[in-house]
């Protein structure tokens, strides 16, 4: 759903970046309409349609609210069916699929003038002792000793000036971003599909589980398609591209706090017929695996009569 062009400059002219993460919890929390149905604003995206990550968040905040409190999401799985229109609310319809003794499932689908744009389902849990492994985090730089998104961008201003437009509207303020690679060697350069970001919130955050799943939510839409392209840019930037996502899911493992440093480590393990996919694990600064991401995005080069935004 978030979509946008790579050779060019695509931004809607009347785009508002937020400045606080206030602003942001206030756009992911729902006005009730009845038990099953709640209504959602949008973010003015610089790209001109609805934010991928939004409509996770949203969704999950409206799942959230039709489950008992003392269960917590563990995974939702998500399809993006139309582009989104950033000045039409979303109208979130939850379905009570199942309330188990263990867990709960929901099923919530978005609407835009009467049409789906979204589906996800997503199963909550009570908390439950077991058996715990993981596999380790990659030996990085810690984020204390690397440049922030926003500072290495400016390097591409001579090289790749229309992407230095693009990231310098796309780049969140909420959100402080680190890539441990040289981004621009990356977006100019051919390399391997692995990519490791660590990010999280420029302000401090309560400690409230779901909330801290929503914003997980809305992050991990962030960055999880490049790598996908990492193998393919010397080609890719001589050409009109369509990127937009076309299916998300996420799995929450462990607790967090999204206001401390995770690890976002994404790799792309292929891509094919016009589409990327693209997985992620996202790991604390102690080295716990607190969740796993995956996606599959279309990455359309726009020849022959190509039609950009036709999904």
């Amino acid at each position: 759903m978030k979509s946008f062009l790579t050779t060019k400059a695509y931004f809607c002219t009347k785009y508002k970046i937020m400045q606080s993460l206030s602003e942001l919890i206030e756009l992911l929390t729902l006005e009730k309409i009845n038990d099953h149905t709640y209504i959602g604003k949008n973010y003015k995206a610089p790209w001109g349609r609805v934010f991928g990550g939004q409509v996770l968040a949203q969704s999950l905040h409206a799942a959230y609210q039709t489950v008992p409190k003392d269960r917590y999401a563990h995974s939702m799985h998500g399809y993006f069916i139309l582009g989104g229109s950033i000045d039409v609310p979303i109208k979130y319809e939850v379905d009570i699929i199942r309330d188990g003794g263990s867990f709960t499932t929901r099923r919530v689908v978005a609407f835009q003038n009467e049409k789906a744009i979204f589906n996800m389902s997503a199963s909550f849990q009570l908390k439950q002792e077991g058996v715990d492994h993981q596999i380790s985090m990659p030996n990085v730089l810690p984020p204390e000793e690397l440049m922030n998104s926003h500072k290495q961008i400016e390097q591409f201003k001579a090289v790749i000036p229309d992407t230095y437009k693009r990231y310098k509207a796309f780049l969140p303020k909420i959100f402080e971003f680190k890539p441990v690679d040289n981004m621009l060697t990356k977006l100019v350069k051919n390399s391997p599909p692995f990519d490791n970001i660590w990010f999280k919130t420029t302000e401090k955050l309560a400690s409230n589980i779901p909330l801290q799943h929503q914003l997980l939510a809305y992050a991990s839409d962030y960055n999880i398609l490049r790598p996908a392209s990492m193998p393919h840019r010397e080609f890719l930037n001589s050409k009109e591209v369509f990127y937009t996502s076309l299916d998300h899911a996420l799995w929450f493992h462990r607790d967090f706090d999204i206001s401390d440093w995770l690890l976002y480590a994404i790799d792309s393990p292929s891509a094919s017929n016009s589409r990327g996919f693209s997985r992620g694990s996202i790991f604390d600064s102690k080295g716990n695996l607190i969740a796993s991401v995956a996606q599959e995005g279309l990455m359309r080069i726009l020849d022959q009569g190509s039609k950009v935004g036709t999904i």
